[in-house]
């Protein structure tokens, strides 16, 4: 990350200002979303779906808005892609995905909304049992533990504000919990929609200025290196498939099942994936526009402070303060829903308290997993990132095949094939990590290993069944 005396050197009043204007907004925007409730009977206010699911009212602009606000958080590492590698990114990082989200979009919400579930392991549940409830939960959980954001956003506060990284670190998390705890899912929403709108207007203002100094796109494919113009950037195609595979985790990504089930309509939870597919294209272009121009502009840099370093050099004072706020929006629409969904997995469906759920039991997974994220992300520093990627991986990789296989033919898996499939995938990964660090015999990625061994005991009960 670019240090903050580096930054400081770009920045002047006009740009604090700007900056602390849209966290007064997305506070303002939380405050209204909390009045908005206050229309609701008493009941409804204090209900779990109220709390979880903003009581399955969000409209289509606001679902949009959530969306597409929370999938977007790392954009660090998109845009050093891009920077490396050129428009490879916008293959593997957009293109997959788009593919992903749509698959969802025509094939799954009906039949998510089809059940009267709240999360992905309560599906689960109902499809499976209680025991594949709870371990559909623990590999939630360890897929929402956000190891990486919070690193991320207590790098980029310590670039802007100085000082030391923990300190920062607990005290953006610390805002993220005080608002989650305020407000439940509802706070989570109403701060995404001004922090939607600032994401996509800083990438696209970074875009515009870049253009207006540097000439068109065409004229900076003629600066880039050929390399950067290649879809393929110079990877073997086994290499590129694997990212087609990790995309299709999206249709179990419990963000994603969150928002379907807490729309107002099948109809809207559909067509917002659609028109959020759109945006997440627009965005896509506009990040990998603006690292390449990073490219041009700044050949020799890191190529992870490359974009941030070259939008502060590129924009005028309070454009500046208004970038910053857009990268502090990306990553902090993305912290809150993935430590209030990790809390949700603790409390709701680890513990199965369905019946007797209260929200304090909430509130305090809620700040236990915010403590976890900071002293673990913090403990891990240096590796946070290839942890993380490993236990994501436990929930992509080892629940794709079952749970999807359980939404459109109930039954034909059993309870025990679930589970026994799901934790020979994990014990797949896991061993696959260790052999081959210690062997380094294939470059093969672990996905595929957890996939393989997940699928593969599940086979005889479709044959069973088919027969």
């Amino acid at each position: 990350m670019i240090s903050h005396h580096t930054l400081l050197q770009f920045l002047n009043p006009l740009d604090w200002i700007i900056f602390f204007a849209v966290l007064a907004a997305t506070f303002a925007c939380v405050v209204w979303g909390q009045k908005k409730k206050q229309e609701l009977s008493e009941s409804e206010q204090m209900s779990t779906v109220e709390l979880l699911l903003m009581g399955r009212r969000l409209t289509l602009p606001i679902f949009v808005a959530t969306l597409v606000a929370t999938w977007y958080g790392g954009i660090f590492g998109v845009t050093a892609l891009s920077y490396e590698k050129g428009i490879y990114n916008l293959l593997t990082q957009g293109i997959f995905w788009y593919g992903s989200y749509l698959l969802f979009a025509f094939f799954l919400v009906k039949k998510i909304r089809n059940f009267d579930v709240m999360t992905i392991p309560e599906l689960a549940g109902k499809v499976f049992g209680p025991k594949a409830q709870k371990l559909t939960a623990t590999l939630n959980f360890l897929n929402l533990l956000p190891l990486a954001y919070t690193i991320s956003l207590g790098l980029f506060l310590q670039a802007v504000f100085g000082g030391s990284l923990f300190i920062n670190t607990f005290l953006g998390v610390l805002l993220v919990t005080l608002w989650s705890l305020w407000g439940g899912f509802r706070a989570v929403v109403y701060s995404d929609i001004v922090q939607f709108v600032v994401m996509i207007l800083a990438v696209f203002l970074i875009v515009v200025f870049a253009w207006a100094q540097m000439g068109s796109p065409i004229t900076l494919m003629n600066q880039l290196p050929a390399t950067h113009l290649d879809w393929t950037g110079g990877e073997k195609t086994s290499t590129i498939l694997v990212w087609g595979f990790i995309a299709l985790s999206t249709l179990v990504d419990p963000n994603f099942y969150q928002r379907v089930l807490a729309a107002e309509s099948e109809k809207t939870a559909k067509r917002g994936i659609i028109i959020s597919t759109f945006i997440w294209f627009f965005f896509d272009c506009c990040t990998t526009l603006g690292a390449l121009y990073a490219r041009v502009a700044l050949p020799n840099v890191d190529p992870n402070n490359a974009y941030l370093q070259f939008a502060i050099q590129l924009v005028p004072h309070g454009v500046r303060g208004f970038i910053l706020a857009g990268i502090l929006a990306i990553i902090l629409s993305t912290l809150d829903a993935y430590i209030f969904n990790a809390a949700t997995s603790v409390s709701y469906d680890f513990f199965k308290l369905k019946d007797k759920f209260k929200t304090w039991h909430h509130h305090i997974a809620l700040i236990a997993v915010s403590l976890a994220s900071v002293l673990i992300g913090f403990q891990f520093e240096g590796n946070v990132v290839e942890v993380w990627r490993t236990l994501g991986g436990f929930s992509a990789a080892c629940l794709l095949f079952p749970l999807l296989v359980g939404q459109w033919k109930p039954g034909v898996i059993s309870e025990k094939s679930f589970c026994w499939a799901v934790s020979f995938g994990c014990i797949g990964i896991v061993s696959w990590k260790v052999i081959n660090k210690l062997f380094e015999l294939s470059t093969l990625d672990e996905f595929y290993i957890g996939l393989l061994c997940t699928t593969l005991p599940l086979i005889p009960s479709l044959l069973r069944k088919k027969a």
